[in-house]
């Protein structure tokens, strides 16, 4: 009933909302002589206000047209490579004689599936694009997939990750691998996979930015609520059904709009001042920094559905039993052994700051790469950052993206 109260509401405000998007456009129309004076620039702003808080954000499109390329301007082609029901893999095909014949390493990159789209990565694959062959995982929203397609789950998810490695060599070299947050356990998963099994497509190396690879280390709120209460008041209070019309009608999810509140509320403070900025903004006339809001609360408002089975393994096995780093994770039936990884160069990145993925939690992976050689793995920590900061901003561009792109390049491997 939660799903179904929450789509009567949205629906309920719709006329409401109408009716400020006519009374905005009324009072700041330009024939209006009132248009210029405070008290309308005032009505008018706290009717965008109401808009935009009640409004429905859709998914963003990432919007990279272009790239610079040894000094020249680089059109991009976006094109889904692989489709998968949960997932599509994403290329941006960087175009033009001049990129043909760079030969630049293939780049994985894995989007997190914890809530919001892959183009909270925009910035990650922009910083990329001029020195790399990049692709990324855009995951599916799960109210829009069927039940006819199955469920999807942690095992799941490590299998997609095995998939798009074994595509992205088909070419005869081993693809790089980033993966932001969230996958950094499913990707350590599908790396000792691929390394118990001898895979020739197994990756060339791994980077994990702000991964929770053992969330004992230096817990923060994300671990102190996934660890608060037992698995099946998860289930029982946060896991609800897909109402109809949607694609996914009676699939179990973890819905968006309640994790959108757990993100809000974590940092509700600064939200809460952020809007209050903007209605000045509005009021004052300050196009730019009213822009810069609206772009950034698009994207962070924009969430998508998890698959029930999916969240609840992450919160058991992830936080609760930290299965990977007590060496006693299963994937199906076999048993993972991270120290099968002997060729599989990692690079783990933290920030000073981050409020979500405690310092510590991911160079803990380099203690279960037990077999990597020294000149295989490397750690750094960036002063100033928290969490996003890891994967976007001027931080992740001037320093932390030059030190990924050397790490990918030291340790380029042809299949074998």
């Amino acid at each position: 009933m939660l799903y179904h109260a929450y789509e009567m509401t949205h629906a309920a405000i719709g006329p409401l909302r109408t009716a400020a998007r006519m009374q905005q456009e009324i009072i700041s129309h330009p024939l209006n002589p009132f248009s210029e004076s405070y008290g309308a620039r005032t009505t008018a702003a706290a009717c965008e206000m109401f808009i935009s808080a009640t409004r429905r954000y859709g998914k963003p499109d990432f919007e990279l047209e272009t790239t610079i390329v040894d000094g020249v301007e680089t059109e991009i082609s976006e094109e889904i490579v692989l489709s998968k029901p949960f997932c599509n893999l994403l290329h941006f095909e960087r175009l033009g004689a001049h990129v043909s014949g760079r030969n630049d390493p293939k780049v994985l990159i894995i989007a997190p599936m914890s809530g919001h789209y892959a183009t909270l990565l925009r910035g990650t694959v922009q910083a990329m694009l001029p020195e790399h062959d990049v692709y990324i995982t855009d995951w599916v929203d799960a109210r829009d997939v069927p039940m006819s397609e199955g469920r999807f789950d942690l095992d799941d998810y490590t299998d997609y990750l095995v998939e798009f490695c074994q595509f992205l060599a088909e070419d005869g070299q081993r693809p790089a691998v980033m993966a932001v947050c969230q996958p950094g356990i499913p990707m350590m998963v599908a790396a000792s996979l691929m390394a118990m099994d001898e895979d020739p497509a197994r990756p060339s190396s791994i980077t994990l930015m702000g991964s929770p690879i053992d969330t004992a280390c230096n817990p923060k709120q994300p671990n102190e609520l996934a660890t608060s209460h037992p698995l099946s008041w998860f289930e029982n209070n946060v896991v609800v059904h897909v109402p109809w019309p949607n694609k996914g009608f009676l699939r179990r999810v973890y819905p968006g709009f309640l994790q959108l509140q757990g993100f809000m509320q974590m940092n509700l403070d600064r939200h809460m001042d952020a809007h209050l900025n903007q209605f000045r903004h509005l009021v004052r006339g300050d196009g730019d920094s009213a822009a810069a809001h609206r772009r950034f609360y698009d994207e962070y408002m924009a969430v998508m559905d998890l698959t029930a089975e999916f969240y609840l393994q992450t919160i058991e096995r992830v936080f609760q039993k930290r299965l990977l780093a007590e060496n006693e994770y299963y994937y199906r039936d076999t048993h993972i052994l991270p120290s099968a990884i002997k060729d599989i160069a990692l690079l783990t990145i933290e920030g000073e700051k981050d409020d979500i993925t405690g310092l510590g939690q991911t160079s803990a992976a380099h203690k279960l790469v037990t077999n990597l050689p020294e000149n295989k793995r490397e750690h750094y920590v960036q002063e100033k950052v928290g969490h996003y900061g890891v994967f976007n901003g001027s931080r992740w561009r001037e320093k932390i993206q030059p030190k990924v792109a050397g790490f990918i390049r030291e340790h380029e491997a042809p299949v074998s």
